[in-house]
């Protein structure tokens, strides 16, 4: 007896790595288990201004990336008249605005769009800057000194001493109101922590509210404890981690802008929340990602347009394969029922119903009339698949004239599978009687219905088309059914009379 046991690991296997797939494209990937989710989008415009001075204008902005909480999106900027190129300078993305000669007040504009997700992941992580330490003059250096010798009394590591160093310089004290007094409290506070060989920057964010206009940038502390290991700090309130709703927009201390050949320059930001569809937000996210996510969003539009359709099919063959193996109705033609259902998804059910009543039924007729000419098959055959074009011509333009314009859909139907179920029927009519013909053209609707009322569902159409992995898990499915050689459910009526003589207490046979 030949051992089941590979059988089983297969269907196994299958199970493990396509229900694996489908729980990594839903926690590693953000793609939710239901259709109709939508993403949060923020639009966010930075407006540039500045006084050209009639010379060669070269402005460069620091501009945001995929960040943790963020993806970007979409970005792209409006200058009239200016060159506008993105390029990378000491590990920041910017954005630079070019033009031979400009006076008088400028207005330049870059937009992005980031979606809020808890899944992004930076292309680099962002390296710890070089201690810098700089010499003060007296007064401040004493000052600095006592602050940060009393901090690292009550601190253990970076982050502790950054808490530790706020906390003094909140004091009502002589030291703390003296620095405060001679640098921002951002650059203070990063240059007490390199004096202390603790690796710290300022870096820009901006703090995101719907409908907010003509914004600036707050500045935040990067401490980082370990190569790999940094937090942000709040210099107002000493607050540890990034708020949800704050992006950071320079992260490398570098200058928010650079203008040449002007002055007066200012950035301010307007910013408005939105939401997408979550396809279209993946499809995004994923058109600019370079992980392996096997993700149909990856393709282009056209391939995935061809796929959304292509990966219903096992939907359907699933249903086909239940309906045959388990409950036992007959078809006519193994797969027929399932490009039937596909016919139907293009023309809508009662349509599809309709034309393809239509169909065979006039094909039926005109087929019975070519069975006395004793014909060859190859040329039967090519005469019903010519009278099928025929026939959805003409029924199409009827359709047409009369308005029904659903009927001219009826073109969506499979014309060589039309053409030999109806050589099939026709044969099975000579053969076996009306009676067949009946009882397996009816089975194969009754199976197309339901392949199509499983094939249409949003959820299962949801599924299919973002989880590939589903995949494996229906062909496990349908392995593990081929496997079954019991009773279908419609042989179980030959058991009734069995069943109603047991329970009227009486024996089989005994009667007799």
């Amino acid at each position: 007896m030949v051992s089941r046991k590979p059988f089983y690991l297969l269907v196994a296997l299958l199970y493990i790595v396509g229900l694996g797939m489908t729980f990594y494209h839903h926690v590693a990937l953000d793609v939710p288990l239901t259709p109709g989710e939508k993403r949060q989008i923020w639009s966010i415009e930075a407006k540039l201004e500045f006084e050209a001075t009639g010379d060669p204008v070269i402005a460069s902005l620091a501009i945001p990336g995929t960040q943790p909480g963020f993806t970007l999106m979409n970005e792209n900027a409006a200058s009239p008249g200016y060159g506008l190129s993105f390029v990378e300078k000491d590990g920041d993305a910017r954005a630079e605005w070019s033009i031979r000669t400009a006076t008088g007040r400028q207005e330049l504009y870059y937009r992005v769009d980031m979606m809020a997700d808890a899944h992004a992941k930076p292309a680099a992580n962002p390296q710890p800057p070089a201690i810098e330490k700089q010499i003060e003059s007296e007064p401040y250096a004493t000052a600095m000194k006592q602050i940060l010798e009393r901090a690292q009394e009550r601190s253990a590591d970076g982050y502790t001493l950054t808490r530790e160093i706020i906390k003094e310089i909140e004091k009502q004290e002589q030291n703390a109101e003296l620095l405060k007094s001679h640098k921002s409290r951002a650059n203070l506070i990063a240059e007490l922590l390199n004096n202390a060989e603790v690796p710290a920057r300022v870096v820009h964010a901006l703090n995101m509210e719907d409908g907010r206009r003509r914004q600036e940038l707050v500045d935040y502390l990067q401490v980082f404890n370990s190569p790999t290991d940094y937090k942000l700090f709040n210099p107002q309130t000493g607050e540890q981690g990034q708020p949800a709703n704050l992006l950071l927009w320079e992260y490398n201390s570098g200058a928010l802008l650079d203008v040449t050949g002007g002055h007066n320059s200012r950035v301010t930001f307007s910013m408005i929340e939105q939401e997408q569809p979550v396809n279209v937000a993946l499809a995004q996210k994923f058109e600019k990602s370079e992980m392996m996510n096997f993700s149909i969003h990856s393709l282009p539009l056209e391939e995935q347009a061809l796929f959304k359709g292509l990966l219903l099919i096992p939907i359907g063959v699933l249903m086909v394969v239940f309906l045959r193996v388990l409950v036992g109705i007959k078809t006519s033609g193994t797969f027929m029922p399932v490009l039937i259902a596909v016919a139907f998804i293009q023309t809508s059910l009662i349509t599809g119903l309709i034309g393809f009543l239509l169909i065979v039924g006039t094909g039926l007729i005109i087929r019975s009339y070519l069975s006395r000419l004793n014909l060859l098959l190859v040329a039967r055959i090519s005469a019903i698949i010519i009278m099928v074009i025929s026939m959805i011509g003409i029924f199409s333009a009827l359709a047409f004239k009369l308005g029904l314009t659903d009927g001219m859909k009826i073109t969506f139907f499979p014309m060589i599978i039309l053409s030999w179920t109806i050589e099939r029927m026709s044969i099975l009519w000579e053969e076996e009687g009306p009676k067949e013909v009946v009882r397996q053209g009816g089975g194969s609707l009754l199976v197309a219905v339901i392949a199509y009322l499983a094939m249409d569902n949003e959820l299962i159409r949801h599924l299919t088309f973002n989880f590939l992995g589903l995949q494996l898990v229906l062909m496990a499915t349908v392995l593990l059914m081929g496997n079954y050689t019991g009773y279908k459910l419609s042989e179980l009526k030959r058991f009734k009379p069995l069943v109603n003589e047991m329970k009227s207490g009486s024996t089989p046979g005994k009667d007799k």
